[in-house]
């Protein structure tokens, strides 16, 4: 049943690694680990509501311009159309997933 413990990500420094762990018609569920140093590049997304769950470490969340360190377990919402990335200020990787919904049409 554990989805999250069949994933192997094991990012070196200023990598970004990424897996699906769920998706389906209405719902993207996709885990992200971030090396030291590594950033996931500030997006956003229209027709969707994303959700941060973080699961291991402390990530740098990254809003609109503003940024807050979150650490595990925590968790970010991002609405519709608003601007989110992350960032790993840390010598440890950091693992969080970053669920979708609605899928965009």
């Amino acid at each position: 049943m554990d989805l999250y413990a069949d994933l192997d990500l094991s990012p070196g420094r200023e990598e970004v690694e990424t897996g699906e762990l769920v998706v389906t018609d209405d719902v993207l569920v996709k885990a992200f680990a971030l090396g030291p140093g590594a950033t996931l590049d500030p997006h956003e997304h229209g027709e969707s509501t994303n959700v941060f769950h973080v699961l291991e470490g402390t990530v740098t969340v990254l809003r609109d311009g503003d940024e807050e360190a979150v650490a595990a377990p925590g968790v970010v919402l991002h609405e519709r159309g608003v601007e989110h990335g992350a960032r790993n200020d840390t010598d440890a990787v950091v693992v969080f997933t970053a669920s979708l919904c609605p899928l965009p049409g």
